[in-house]
């Protein structure tokens, strides 16, 4: 039991964890510190940190003292408060690069756009350990000799994810300098994600805000739970407009301010409309609608058309970290989302609404 909890636990933490796969350290120079360069002062201070990654982060702009960025030679003083942005996604060691069908919608010397699809994890972890989008683009990006052998890859600048079962748009850096650059976006929340979703239920307002702080279940280790009060968990804002209704569920589009480890899903939860066909947020079963032996069959109809949550990142904009330009990407629905949306709409026109 204790290793399949550890198992679940690693779920979250790799394939499925949170969209945002950096974190901000907050630190106050003691009045008694000694003039030290930055770089060194900082190998003590932030976990598994080494000076070329510090040097690194400090030319992409990621350490920050008294909200300006400094260079590594910056000595710090007392009193100095500094923000480090730093990665806290585990490592793979290993990664065995596999030749797999990637749907790649741009790609440069600096950024590539994916269109991931529902079912692939992004980056192995406890159970999975192949089939990964990391796999794919470590034979994608590698050579020859890192094809045949399987030394330690680097993630290849992620710097989001989406969950196995969301479908869409990932962004993934292809040099340290991109990396950093698009992990600031992503803190400054300036990155541009939308996300379509099948809710149940019928929402009352047109349009809304969700805020409410999320966090591992404290019951129930392997799910994420919302927590109102902000006593537990990280702040998490989803902003929503209800695009089509269908009585019995509802087709929102979702603006993410924070990428929460499964934010969206939580969240829409926490307001009593789970996404269509969650299996771990209360989804899979019918939450609403009518008792009728032809309905039962008609929800169990789309399970099967779609066996995984409906949402889907359409939308992905960031300001390109060479050009400066900003980029616009979109990802049409994948056809199990369309078929069933298209049954909603036959259902909902051919039998008046109770």
């Amino acid at each position: 039991m204790a290793e399949e909890l550890l198992e679940l636990e690693d779920e979250l933490d790799n394939g499925e964890g949170s969209e945002e796969l950096y974190e901000r350290v907050n630190i106050v120079v003691d009045k008694g510190q000694e003039p030290l360069r930055i770089d060194k002062f900082l190998m003590n201070r932030v976990e598994g940190a080494t000076r070329n990654k510090i040097q690194q982060a400090c030319d992409g702009g990621l350490v920050l003292v008294d909200e300006k960025p400094v260079k590594s030679n910056y000595k710090v003083k007392p009193g100095n408060r500094i923000v480090v942005y730093s990665s806290k996604s585990p490592e793979s060691t290993e990664v065995v690069p596999e030749e797999l069908t990637l749907n790649i919608v741009y790609e440069d010397d600096d950024v590539m756009v994916v269109n991931k699809p529902a079912g692939m994890v992004v980056h192995p972890g406890c159970g999975n350990y192949s089939g990964t989008l990391v796999n794919g683009l470590a034979w994608y990006l590698g050579d020859e000799h890192t094809r045949a052998v399987t030394p330690e890859i680097p993630r290849f600048g992620l710097v989001h994810r989406i969950d196995k079962n969301t479908s869409g748009l990932l962004v993934v850096a292809k040099s340290d300098k991109a990396m950093n650059d698009l992990a600031k976006q992503f803190f400054d929340h300036t990155v541009q994600r939308r996300y379509l979703a099948l809710v149940w239920g019928d929402i009352e307002e047109n349009e809304g805000t969700i805020v409410a702080h999320v966090g591992r279940h404290q019951r129930f280790r392997k799910i994420m739970d919302a927590y109102p009060d902000g006593e537990y968990g990280k702040e998490a804002i989803t902003h929503y407009e209800v695009l089509e209704r269908f009585n019995y569920v509802t087709l929102i589009a979702c603006r993410l301010e924070t990428g929460r480890t499964h934010q969206i899903r939580v969240h829409m939860q926490h307001t009593g409309h789970p996404l269509f066909n969650d299996d771990t947020y209360g989804g899979n079963r019918i939450v609403k609608g009518t008792v009728f032996a032809k309905y039962k069959q008609f929800i169990d109809n789309c399970f099967e058309i779609m066996p995984r949550h409906a949402l889907h990142a359409q939308t992905l904009g960031f300001i390109h970290p060479r050009t400066r330009k900003p980029m616009q990407f979109e990802s049409p629905l994948p056809e199990d989302f369309s078929q069933v949306l298209e049954k909603w709409r036959r259902y909902v026109s051919a039998r008046p609404m109770e």
